[in-house]
């Protein structure tokens, strides 16, 4: 879990935190505008106690890393025969949780302009992005550093443009000019992507095929964040994302080619090795997809929503767009599905996505899975 270092604690005579986090808040340039800066040395805001990883970790994103786990994540081809399809999903859904596709049926054009329009929205001059940056968290667009700045133990090295595009998109004027039409016409492609996906994962649980798109609602509201992890002058002090699962039934990821991202595995489900972190190597024309925690939820644990995290790196900066599908609806009830009485127990309470969601915003990103707070 990450947390303040003990030369940056909260208690240290010469480092008022809280007046630090709203002092760089109120800059509204994120960590982009502390590299324009050109500092040399990593805030204390956005130091993690120890570090989570080994600096050869952090220096070598793209070759073996110590103490890392060897274990590939699986690569689908979607092209393959359905009933074929729905055993690999079914078998990578139940071990790791994490898998890329390919053949998904979005031009490899459109993933190359969203990351390009994402790398411009934050390459803008501060001014330019001053007017998207809020905390305000009914916006429907918004520009911000850390959506959990004030709750989190330290500070992750990464700013994010955020847009709630489904159920009710942004109007083409609230949305950045950098992004403009294309941020939406790549949703559009990944949503029928994910319909695709959970019409697979339905058949691999047992149910009708339309089950967790149409009765659960699992692709009803759509948020996208677009992240921007600038290079870091000190990586081993911070992370780029600390690790985390995700608070939804599915998750698409666009990455570009810097890597960084890694997936923790069991032992029991790393082949026989060491469990630990996995890296999540960039492929050509891949997209990366993950269980959400309400997917492990509704499943009753057959399916698992795993931590992943993103490490900070001395190159970049590292562009990534992430889909996150769920339900817009913060009064709905979900509960482990029992299908039969022969069925095993359920493992979680039956809950509103409002509490849910309420429980994982109020404590941020710690490194545990908000899942076990409502665990049986």
């Amino acid at each position: 879990m990450a947390t303040t270092s003990a030369s940056a604690s909260p208690m240290s005579s010469d480092f008022d935190r809280l007046r630090e986090l709203k002092a760089f808040d109120a800059t509204k340039a994120g960590v982009k505008g502390l590299v324009d800066a050109g500092i040399t040395a990593v805030p204390r805001i956005f130091h993690h106690a120890v570090p989570a990883v080994e600096p050869e970790e952090l220096c070598s994103p793209h070759h073996p890393q110590h103490g890392v786990a060897r274990t590939r994540v699986p690569v689908i081809d979607l092209a393959a025969a359905r009933s074929e399809l729905v055993a690999q999903v079914k078998a990578v859904a139940e071990t790791f949780g994490f898998f890329q596709v390919i053949n998904h049926g979005v031009p490899d054009e459109l993933l190359a302009e969203t990351l390009t329009s994402i790398r411009r929205f934050h390459e803008e001059p501060a001014e330019a992005k001053k007017p998207y940056y809020t905390r305000d968290k009914t916006r429907r667009v918004r520009y911000e550093c850390n959506f959990d700045l004030f709750e989190s133990p330290a500070a992750n090295w990464r700013d994010t443009l955020f847009m709630k595009m489904s159920p009710a998109p942004p109007g083409e004027e609230e949305v950045p000019s950098a992004c403009r039409g294309i941020v939406s016409d790549y949703t559009t492609q990944v949503r029928r992507l994910a319909a695709t996906l959970l019409q697979l994962l339905s058949e691999a649980l047992g149910l009708h095929r339309g089950y967790l798109e149409h009765d659960a609602g699992g692709i009803d509201g759509l948020e996208v964040v677009g992240h921007y992890y600038p290079p870091c002058p000190e990586p081993r002090r911070t992370m780029g994302t600390t690790g985390h699962s995700d608070p939804s039934f599915l998750t698409v990821l666009l990455q570009d080619g810097i890597g960084g991202l890694q997936v923790h595995v069991d032992d029991d489900d790393n082949d026989g090795g060491d469990g630990g972190w996995v890296d999540v190597p960039p492929v050509h024309g891949a997209l990366v997809v993950n269980i959400g925690d309400f997917l492990q939820l509704v499943s009753n644990d057959r399916f698992k929503s795993v931590e992943h995290r993103v490490l900070a790196m001395a190159v970049g900066p590292r562009i990534s767009m992430a889909c996150f599908f769920k339900t817009h609806d913060r009064c709905r009830v979900y509960g482990p599905i029992v299908n039969s009485p022969g069925d095993e127990r359920p493992r979680y309470k039956t809950i509103t996505v409002e509490e849910y969601v309420g429980y994982y915003l109020d404590r941020g990103l710690d490194g545990k899975s908000a899942l076990e707070h409502f665990r049986l």
